[in-house]
C-alpha cells in the first residue's frame, strides 16, 4: 500500500550541469546503512521486527533497540530495480491470485527467492512481526504467509476504522490498552530489557521536530511556481520519516536540510528537480491520489515534468502521517500519541474524511486538475475512487482524470495508454486555461 523509493534518488540529467542536492546524497547514505545493519543484524546479535509503514511503531521499536523492516519497501524496492516481475510470477506459481496485492505476491516471491535485498544482501528473518492493522485487511494476510513461513510470533496491534471522520477518545484508549497489554510486552520480551518511557519521550519530541519540517515543505509548494513535486519527489521526501528513521537524530538533521534546500529554491522561483533536471517552467497544477507504479517509476513522472505538469499535492505522500492536518507526536502523552497517530493514517479515513481532504488540497494548492493513478492490487486506495473523482469535480469545478496502473507488476503498466491519456487530459486542461476557465 505505502513505500517510499529509498536507494536512487533523482539523477538529473548530464546535459543540464546539475547534481544532487545534498538531501538526496544524504538520505542515499541514511538508508542504504540501514539495509547494511540488517543484513548482518543476526551476526551483531540484533533483534529484527518486521512491521509496515502506515501505522508503524518506529520509535517504540528504536527505544528497545530492535531494528524494523518493511516488507512494503522490500517490494517496491524490486519492482524499481525491475526484479518483481520474476517474483510475483514465482508466487502465482505457488498458487496466488493475480488478484492479490503485488507487494505481496512480490515479497513472496523474493523469500521463496532468497530474500536478497536492495543492497544485494540476504535480509535477516524476522523475531517478531508487528501486525499494525490500520485500514488494510491483506496486511493480516500477508503476515499470516510470513508466520508460516517462519515460525516467529505475530502481535497485533487493532486500530479502529474512521468510519464517522473523527478519533473518539474510547477509540484512543482501546489502542493505548492494547500498547500496554500486548505490544510493549512482547516487544519487551523480544529486547530482553524494559522499555525506557524517558527515552521514548525523547524520541517522540524528535519526531516532533522532523514532522514540523517536512509540513513546511509540504506547504512550499503553495507558492508559485512550486519549488517541489510533492507526488513522484514526494516519495524521495518522506523515506527517512515513514521508514525506519522516524524518532532519529538523523531524521531531524535530514529535514532541516530538505527545507532549508526547498527554501532556498522557493526564494530563488526555482521550480523542482525532475528526472531531467530542473522544471523550467510550471504550465499545469496537480493533486494526485493514489500510489504510483514502480518499475515504469520515471517514465510515469517524465509523462508530466515534460509537459510542465508539477503536483502539488497528493494523498500517497500521506499514508504514513497526516501531519499537515495539525498532528504532531507528543513526548507528554507518549502511548497517547503513538494511538493517534496510527488512528490518523490516510487509509484509516472513511470516502467523506478522503474526498474533503483531497477538496482541500485541491483548493489550498490552487490546483488545476486533480488526477487519480488507480493501481489494479491494491484495495484500500482505489475502491471508492471513482466516487471521490466525480465529487472533487462538483465540488472544485477543476476537471478530474483517471489513469490505471499497478504498483510493482510490470504487466499492467501500458506505456503508451496512460501517456496517451495523461496527454488527453492535460491537453482539456490546456483548453480550459485559454478560454479563461477558472
Amino acid at each position: 500500500m505505502t513505500t517510499i523509493p529509498i536507494l536512487d534518488p533523482v539523477k538529473p540529467a548530464a546535459s543540464t550541469g546539475s547534481s544532487k542536492d545534498d538531501s538526496q546524497v544524504r538520505q542515499k547514505e541514511m538508508i542504504g546503512d540501514h539495509f547494511e545493519r540488517l543484513s548482518t543484524a543476526k551476526e551483531d546479535g540484533r533483534k529484527v521486527v518486521y512491521t509496515f509503514v502506515p501505522g508503524n511503531l518506529t520509535e517504540l521499536l528504536r527505544s528497545l533497540d530492535l531494528l524494523p523492516v518493511l516488507p512494503e519497501i522490500n517490494a517496491l524496492q524490486a519492482g524499481m530495480r525491475k526484479q518483481s516481475g520474476a517474483f510475483i510470477a514465482e508466487a502465482e506459481k505457488l498458487g496466488h491470485s493475480e488478484d492479490v496485492c503485488t507487494y505481496v505476491k512480490c515479497d513472496i516471491g523474493m523469500m521463496k527467492s532468497g530474500g536478497i535485498g536492495p543492497t544485494g544482501k540476504r535480509l535477516p528473518e524476522p523475531d517478531l512481526l508487528l501486525l499494525s492493522y490500520t485500514g488494510c485487511f491483506t496486511f493480516m494476510k500477508w503476515f499470516e504467509l510470513l508466520r508460516e513461513q517462519y515460525n516467529c510470533p505475530v502481535v497485533m496491534l487493532h486500530v479502529p476504522y474512521q468510519g464517522e471522520g473523527k478519533v473518539t477518545p474510547e477509540m484512543r484508549k482501546y489502542v493505548v490498552d492494547q500498547l500496554e497489554r500486548d505490544v510493549i510486552p512482547a516487544l519487551e520480551k523480544l529486547a530482553g530489557k524494559k522499555l525506557d518511557m524517558k527515552d521514548l519521550a525523547r524520541r517522540l519530541d524528535l519526531s516532533r521536530q522532523a514532522e514540523d519540517d517536512l509540513v513546511k515543505v509540504w506547504e512550499s509548494a503553495k507558492h508559485r511556481p512550486s519549488p517541489i513535486d510533492g507526488y513522484f519527489g514526494g516519495v524521495y521526501y518522506i523515506g527517512p520519516i515513514f521508514s525506519a528513521f522516524r524518532g532519529t537524530e538523523e531524521a531531524v538533521e535530514y529535514y532541516k536540510l530538505l527545507r532549508a534546500e526547498v527554501e532556498e529554491r522557493m526564494a530563488r522561483n526555482e521550480g523542482p528537480m525532475t528526472p531531467d533536471g530542473p522544471s523550467t517552467k510550471e504550465r499545469y497544477r496537480l493533486v494526485i491520489e493514489g500510489p504510483p507504479n514502480w518499475t515504469s517509476f520515471t517514465d510515469f513522472w517524465r509523462m508530466f515534468s515534460r509537459e510542465g505538469a508539477t503536483v502539488v499535492a497528493s494523498t500517497y505522500t500521506r499514508v504514513g502521517g497526516l501531519y499537515d492536518d495539525g498532528f504532531r507526536h507528543d513526548p507528554e502523552n507518549p502511548l497517547e500519541s503513538l494511538a493517534d497517530y496510527c488512528l490518523g493514517c490516510y487509509t484509516n479515513h472513511s470516502l467523506p474524511a478522503r474526498t474533503a481532504m483531497i477538496e482541500k488540497y485541491v483548493r489550498d494548492y490552487e490546483a488545476d486538475g486533480f488526477l487519480i493513478n488507480s493501481v489494479k492490487s491494491c484495495n484500500s486506495f482505489s475502491a471508492g475512487q471513482l466516487l471521490i473523482l466525480r465529487e472533487i469535480e462538483k465540488r472544485t469545478g477543476v476537471p478530474g482524470g483517471f489513469v490505471e496502473s499497478d504498483l510493482v507488476d510490470p504487466r499492467y503498466f501500458g506505456k503508451a495508454n496512460i501517456e496517451n491519456r495523461v496527454q488527453s487530459y492535460l491537453q482539456m486542461l490546456e483548453a480550459r486555461k485559454d478560454r479563461g476557465a477558472t
